[in-house]
């Protein structure tokens, strides 16, 4: 027989015994005439005998805890009785201890007054005996005392005796030094006669170089001056040619200083203040705007190295300018950023001033492409380019051959094109040639 066929048996079994105990019953009640039917099914008949039986267990189990509560109650009570005896006895037994102690006590307190008294004597025995000890140190202290007195009395005689033995040969001893001191009075004196003579020619010659140096200032004035001009006449000279470029003199300093600090001037070595008083007011001026002059020289040669002011092939012509033009492809206008200029096939090509390679290699419609960061702000690149002769991050010297001219990328035939930018901006190539012709003649 298989486990679900006796599992469907037993519970077929247990169906009909419940059919036998709770049949199904019908209640007629009549009611003013009514009648109604209230039908009781097994289901039913089982609930309401499972709430009899709940209910009578519960019953059953509250009559038994009640009845085990009250019995541990009465042990507990017996606990308490036993606990209470306990604790009298005991509050019986500290009444003892205490009566003790306060014997106890009592009879420290006597042996704490004896011991009081014999401390008290014991404290004027001593201090009579230290009274009577310093006593003693003290007269025998006033003995020695008397002791050193009287030797150093005989003594004193002693050195009086002596004393009076050498005032007679002392007095003959100063007669000799009397004779040597006249002696020395008389070359002290001719040694300041000699020294008034000497202060009289010092003070002259402090004249002399009084005028001298008032002489000497006047002509560091003058030299001052003209250093003072000649270097305004050099600065006037770089700004022009910064000019030239199209640049802005102040935009390319302050882009510059972020990279080098100036400084420069004539040395001045630190002078006391009476001396610093000397030097006249108009000289310190003038060389405080000299040395302003010089650092703006000092930067404008640091920016000038700096410029793309030559040609950046030997031999070419110029094939497109800077500025708007029709393109070569599709004959319509554009704005062409940059200077085009034809020579012959393969020829050098130049770095036009020292910087360092930002970019080598092929770039969309410029080809083979070179940029140069020349710092300051101020970069360029070479387009179009036949070989590259370059690498990214070389530092190139000025006038160092850095391609080939060819006609890469987006070009009608072999020619460079050649781009200045000025803080990311395009600039015309040209001005910057044409400025470096003026340097250069100059």
């Amino acid at each position: 027989m298989r486990p679900e066929d006796h599992g469907q048996s037993l519970g077929v079994r247990v169906e009909q015994l419940t059919c036998r105990l709770f049949p199904e019953k019908q209640l007629i009640l009549r009611t003013d005439g009514r009648l109604s039917q209230l039908r009781l099914t097994t289901a039913t008949q089982v609930i309401i005998a499972s709430i009899l039986l709940i209910l009578g267990g519960w019953a059953t189990f509250s009559s038994v805890s009640y009845f085990l509560h009250g019995h541990v109650l009465s042990a507990k009570d017996n606990q308490i009785a036993d606990a209470k005896l306990a604790y009298r006895s005991l509050l019986n037994e500290v009444a003892d201890y205490q009566k003790k102690f306060n014997d106890m006590s009592g009879d420290l307190e006597d042996y704490h007054e004896m011991m009081q008294g014999l401390a008290e004597q014991n404290t004027r025995l001593q201090e009579n005996l230290s009274n009577v000890a310093q006593q003693l140190r003290m007269t025998e202290e006033e003995r020695e005392r008397i002791v050193a007195a009287r030797e150093n009395l005989k003594r004193q005689l002693l050195e009086l005796e002596q004393d009076v033995e050498g005032l007679s040969t002392h007095n003959f001893t100063l007669k000799d030094n009397l004779s040597s001191v006249e002696s020395e009075l008389q070359s002290v004196v001719a040694e300041r006669n000699k020294a008034l003579f000497e202060g009289g020619r010092m003070r002259r010659q402090i004249k002399d170089l009084e005028g001298r140096l008032v002489q000497l200032e006047v002509s560091q004035q003058d030299v001052v001056q003209r250093l003072t001009e000649q270097t305004v006449a050099s600065v006037d000279e770089f700004e022009k040619v910064v000019e030239l470029t199209g640049l802005d003199v102040d935009r390319l300093v302050a882009a510059d200083s972020g990279l080098t600090v100036q400084q420069g001037g004539p040395f001045f070595d630190v002078v006391p203040e009476e001396a610093d008083r000397a030097i006249n007011g108009t000289l310190r001026a003038s060389l405080t705007n000299l040395d302003q002059q010089l650092q703006q020289l000092e930067s404008l040669q640091t920016i000038l190295r700096k410029l793309p002011l030559t040609s950046p092939m030997d031999y070419y012509h110029v094939t497109s300018s800077f500025g708007k033009r029709r393109d070569p492809f599709n004959r319509r206008w554009a704005m062409h950023y940059g200077l085009d200029m034809g020579g012959p096939y393969r020829s050098p090509i130049y770095s036009t001033a020292p910087g360092v390679v930002t970019f080598a290699g092929r770039k969309g419609n410029y080809g083979r492409l070179v940029e140069v960061d020349h710092g300051a702000g101020v970069k360029t690149r070479y387009g179009h380019l036949h070989k590259i002769l370059v690498k990214k991050g070389d530092k190139i010297k000025f006038r160092q051959k850095i391609g080939i001219l060819g006609s890469s990328g987006r070009s009608t035939g072999a020619h460079l094109h050649y781009e200045v930018l000025f803080a990311g901006r395009p600039r015309d190539p040209m001005k910057f040639i044409k400025a470096g012709q003026y340097v250069f003649q100059g």
